[in-house]
């Protein structure tokens, strides 16, 4: 991990470090939203993050474009907690959008990109994994940043004025982005040591 004018860029071999940080505070009574596709979210950029962030204590709940299960990438099935048309940055510590190939449905959604400017507008971390940093980029909210995606977004990440570094997972201030599926543990590990700030 290495520190670079209030940007952490944290590569893969030093993430796993992340987990056993004795600073890392029990995130009871925070509050986090994660936001996944109808399909094809990929299951363990969901998992992973919702079990380290649920171990540590903190309330997970989950929003979704419907309210019908929908179905990951491998086949996991999540039934979302409520409609992401009712979300509201303001109600939660943190707000997380879950990549895969189906997130795409978001990369021009005016909820969506009206969550990410009300979660920094308001100081909340907002993090976002794979493919679903282009839905920050695309609202604006990476101008002037580091971060990190899936390289096929790599170019709606540039064109939204973000610097993309080699890296597995950067946090900016308060945005969190990793690169994919092998950073997801990586990326809720940081997501957990964030929160416990």
């Amino acid at each position: 991990m290495k520190w670079a004018g209030g940007v952490v860029m944290i590569t893969l071999a030093a993430c796993a470090a992340l987990a056993g940080e004795a600073n890392v505070k029990a995130l009871t009574g925070k509050q986090v939203v994660m936001i996944i596709a109808s399909h094809d979210f990929r299951d363990e950029e969901f998992a992973e993050p919702f079990a380290l962030l649920t171990q540590a204590g903190a309330t997970v709940r989950v929003a979704c474009s419907q309210k019908e299960p929908a179905t990951g990438m491998l086949g996991k099935k999540v039934t979302p907690d409520m409609l992401i048309a009712d979300v509201k940055a303001a109600n939660y510590d943190a707000v997380v959008f879950v990549g895969g190939g189906g997130a795409q449905e978001y990369f021009a959604d005016a909820t969506a990109h009206r969550i990410a400017q009300d979660a920094v507008k308001t100081g909340k971390l907002l993090g976002a994994i794979c493919v679903a940093p282009a839905i920050l980029a695309n609202a604006g909210v990476l101008k002037g940043r580091q971060a990190v995606c899936f390289p096929s977004v790599v170019p709606i990440l540039k064109k939204g004025g973000a610097t993309v570094p080699a890296t597995a997972v950067v946090r900016d201030g308060r945005i969190l982005t990793a690169t994919g599926p092998e950073a997801a543990r990586p990326f809720g590990q940081a997501l957990v040591t964030a929160l416990g700030e």
